[in-house]
């Protein structure tokens, strides 16, 4: 990420901070400070308020703040004059962000990036915003007049900022008390919820709701869970819409891979461009479960081509994932990533040309500020007979055009990418990895996700905490919850991939943090940090599921799968534990748990625990164990017992000392602690797990 500098400027503090965000903005002339005890103490010493500044580096209009406003000297002087200007990366500071994004949520009924909020020197908030413009604009006051006004009436003790700092302050510790509602969660409630969320299903575009629309990841997932549970057509049909109209549009590269953030228009034409770790690692298996789910090839080619975006432009060479890619290159978004018919006809040359204008709707008119997003709107069929070719003809045609479109774009200037590592985002791309490992056959992948894995447990574990990120060859900032749990699920996908049960002990080394040092005991549920995190204004719980999933969500699913391979009760009674806390939240709010419903599933129909008998160098098992891979089972809990380990790993109590039947593979499965007979043959394993 790339810093502006202005010829005899000198750096501020943020030169010796990690954070590619942070130091973009090391030489404004705003006297900026990391979050931090120096700051906060300046703050007190001088009775000076806290100006907080939070975003992330991909964050299209954080970028638009500082050229505006950041790098104004005007504007920069009447910053440094009246407040403590603090600088926060959310993504490394994601307690900071969840506390003060709630604030100005309380404030004003909405929320962003960049997050601008006033703080008192002790740092509790009383007034904020997102974006300001540099002048009055649209409605939006300006960034000077705020500051002005906020800096008045915190010098001259108005009434408004000590009412302001006692009721949110009393509002924001009050959002993390839930109480333990009575009785279960409802029978079918995650089927109930999916049809809920169905009334808002867009059966024209695909997706749910209309402009600006996300991918909204865990609700197709959760669709598909309830298709294969009760069969329900109208369920696959949503996923099936959705993920062809998304892999068609704008929003997917169509020519590098990977999906942008999020689509400003409800036909997923055009997106705003940055690519986040997350989404991507997130829609990797929502493709591959859809794909083998809904027989749909397709599917399983947009994962792969995701997983080797991936390998190409966000893997560190030490094994790590990057964070982000930007929405802008050379100041202007979407540059990267555009094109015009001229340019396509000096790339393909006039021949394929015509193809490539008519494949990807590419137009001298174009679909985005005189350029082309390109974008799907016929079958390679329909492009074979319009040109009078065969389709194979088509096929190779479509690979060459691709091809030199992409190494002519390799050539022009790429996108600033966030290059620090983040616990959290790398174990949804390590669980991606290993889902493609399985479902594709590819064991280059599961060596990338072990490497990663091995990666994280050498450089940013200690053998007691992990960190949270990694840049430059240092570990900083105590890892969150969502750290951890998500951690322990994608040591579960990486044991399914390999069948290696170190995994399932990491696995079970990471809960056992969780429910030493997260845990809320009075009530249950768990905190966003650590039971020795810095102390905060309030110690939050984040349960809403986003664009991620919340700290509580993966605690909770990490917990019940591992319940599923360990036995241990301990884990399946902290996971009821947070589901009858949030309950009533679930119930009453699905779209705000879409995640925490893919947990409810598992916990309310139990694991689908496979056990296939057969030693582990035996082909005949490794024909299953691939086989068995092509299938969508949700809830999976996969076994195999060699005979030749004796009792090693827990196995469950109706299987163990089985033997192979002829000295055949044997497989048995087991729901509800009652298990099938002996299966011989791979086609009744199949007929009983999806009929």
């Amino acid at each position: 990420m790339s810093q502006t500098i202005q010829p005899g400027r000198k750096p501020n503090r943020l030169i010796n901070e990690q954070s590619p965000y942070l130091r973009q903005h090391a030489y404004n002339p705003v006297d900026w400070y990391p979050w931090g005890e120096e700051a906060l103490a300046r703050a007190k010493a001088e009775n000076k308020p806290i100006m907080l500044s939070i975003g992330y580096s991909a964050c299209h209009w954080c970028h638009v703040m500082e050229r505006e406003s950041f790098e104004d000297d005007a504007i920069a002087k009447l910053i440094n004059d009246n407040f403590v200007p603090i600088k926060v990366d959310r993504e490394e500071r994601p307690d900071l962000d969840q506390i003060y994004m709630d604030a100005v949520q309380l404030i004003s009924g909405r929320g962003g990036w960049p997050l601008t909020m006033f703080l008192a020197p002790d740092g509790r908030p009383f007034f904020g915003g997102t974006y300001y413009p540099p002048a009055d604009r649209g409605g939006i006051p300006g960034l000077p007049r705020v500051l002005l006004a906020v800096a008045k009436a915190y010098k001259d003790g108005a009434k408004e900022v000590t009412h302001n700092l006692d009721k949110l302050t009393e509002a924001l510790g009050a959002m993390g008390v839930y109480e333990v509602a009575d009785g279960d969660l409802k029978a079918g409630l995650p089927a109930a919820a999916a049809r809920g969320l169905a009334q808002h299903y867009d059966s024209v575009n695909g997706g749910i709701g209309g402009a600006p629309k996300f991918p909204n990841t865990f609700v197709f997932s959760l669709f598909l869970r309830v298709f294969a549970s009760d069969g329900d057509e109208s369920m696959a049909e949503a996923v099936r819409h959705t993920l062809k109209k998304m892999a068609r549009g704008g929003i997917y590269d169509q020519i590098g891979g990977g999906f942008h953030r999020y689509s400003v228009d409800e036909r997923w034409l055009v997106p705003h461009f940055e690519k986040m770790l997350y989404d991507n690692a997130l829609l990797v298996p929502l493709y591959l479960d859809a794909g083998r789910a809904l027989n749909e090839p397709e599917f399983m080619d947009v994962a792969r081509d995701i997983l080797e975006y991936v390998t190409r432009e966000m893997k560190s060479s030490e094994g790590g994932f990057y964070s982000s890619q930007d929405a802008d290159s050379e100041g202007v978004e979407g540059k990267f990533f555009v094109w015009t018919p001229e340019d396509v006809e000096g790339v393909v040359g006039d021949e394929l040309s015509e193809i490539a204008e008519r494949y990807y709707d590419i137009s001298v008119e174009g679909n985005f500020e005189d350029a082309n997003i390109l974008h799907r709107t016929i079958e390679p069929a329909d492009t074979a007979r319009m040109f009078k070719n065969s389709e194979d003809e088509t096929a190779s045609a479509l690979r060459t055009i691709r091809e030199k479109l992409f190494a002519a774009r390799e050539k022009r200037v790429k996108p600033g990418r966030d290059d620090k590592v983040l616990v959290a985002w790398n174990a949804m791309m390590i669980s991606a990895f290993a889902a493609g490992a399985r479902a594709l056959h590819e064991p280059r992948y599961l060596a990338t996700a072990t490497r990663s894995l091995d990666f994280i447990m050498t450089k940013m574990w200690d053998g007691r905490a992990l960190k949270r990120s990694y840049k430059d060859g240092a570990a900083r900032f105590n890892a969150y919850l969502e750290d951890y749990a998500l951690l322990a699920s994608a040591m579960l996908d990486v044991y399914e991939a390999s069948l290696d049960r170190k995994y399932i002990e990491q696995a079970r080394t990471l809960a056992d943090i969780m429910l030493a040092r997260f845990l809320d005991r009075e009530k249950g549920g768990f905190f966003f940090t650590s039971d020795d995190h810095e102390q905060l204004i309030t110690r939050s719980k984040a349960v809403f599921d986003g664009s991620t999933p919340s700290g509580n969500s993966a605690a909770v699913m990490a917990l019940l799968r591992l319940y599923g391979y360990t036995g241990d009760e301990r884990y399946r009674a902290e996971a009821e534990r947070t589901l009858r806390l949030l309950r009533d939240l679930i119930e009453k709010q699905p779209f705000g748990f879409s995640h925490m419903l893919e947990a409810v599933d598992l916990y309310q129909r139990g694991p689908v625990e496979v056990v296939l008998v057969g030693e582990h160098d035996d082909p005949e098992l490794e024909l299953w164990l691939e086989r068995l891979a092509l299938l969508y089972v949700p809830n999976l809990a996969l076994f195999v017992a060699d005979p030749k380990d004796g009792a090693a790993g827990f196995i469950p109590e109706a299987v163990r000392g089985k033997q192979q039947i002829d000295g055949h593979v044997a497989a048995y499965v087991c729901r509800e602690h009652v298990c099938t007979a002996p299966m011989t043959s791979y086609k009744a394993l199949e007929t009983e797990l999806i009929g």
